[in-house]
């Protein structure tokens, strides 16, 4: 079972993920970008860099989750193992397209985020669950401090809104948590949210 954790910059992803592992010692848990990889090194690279060409940093998230799927996940998913990992396919659709609608001036994109979507489509493995992590773009990025592109309220907001449109298309996927909730009850209600999907 692939179990994957969505949400803007500052929602607690990170810090939910972190306390999962205490209560499914066996699971594989693993997070994108990678961060053991030189794909996964060239996103971060990327990531800091305010004058990447949007188009290319999509492909280089693109080969990150390919190499992140063919090294990690199908080997996992595989053996029968649960994993749950921070930040997915679903982040490149929502960020990435975000992105791409803000350069399309220079694309000529149609629609941004279904281009994204398209991209994975042929390769990549849908989740048997997505828990979103929901709160609002202001919150995001005081929380996570603007130290990036990423990370500024008015970008967090089309992100935002790129993330309902994907609850919208498979709402029987995803399972929305407010984040401004207190930190220990975001994680009993992601916590409860996985115990109702996993088998016995």
């Amino acid at each position: 079972m692939l179990v994957t954790l969505e949400g803007l910059d500052g929602s607690g992803k990170t810090t939910v993920w972190e306390a999962l592992q205490e209560r499914y010692p066996d699971a594989v848990f693993t997070r994108e970008p990678t961060n053991d990889s030189w794909y996964g090194e060239a996103v971060y690279r990327s990531i800091e860099d305010d004058d990447a060409d949007s188009l290319a940093e999509l492909f280089l998230y693109t080969a990150d989750h390919a190499a992140h799927l063919e090294r990690v996940i199908k080997p996992a998913l595989e053996r029968g193992d649960l994993v749950i990992s921070d930040r997915y396919s679903d982040s490149r659709f929502a960020y990435q397209g975000a992105t791409l609608e803000r350069a399309d001036s220079e694309y000529g994109l149609d629609d941004p985020l279904q281009y994204v979507v398209d991209v994975h489509e042929p390769f990549s493995i849908t989740p048997d669950l997505t828990i979103y992590l929901d709160l609002e773009p202001e919150r995001g990025a005081e929380r996570a401090g603007a130290t990036n592109k990423f990370e500024h309220a008015d970008y967090l907001a089309d992100v935002r809104a790129n993330y309902e449109r994907l609850r919208e298309r498979e709402p029987e996927r995803f399972v929305r948590v407010d984040a401004t909730q207190e930190s220990g009850a975001v994680l009993e209600a992601v916590a409860d949210a996985l115990a109702a999907r996993l088998p016995e």
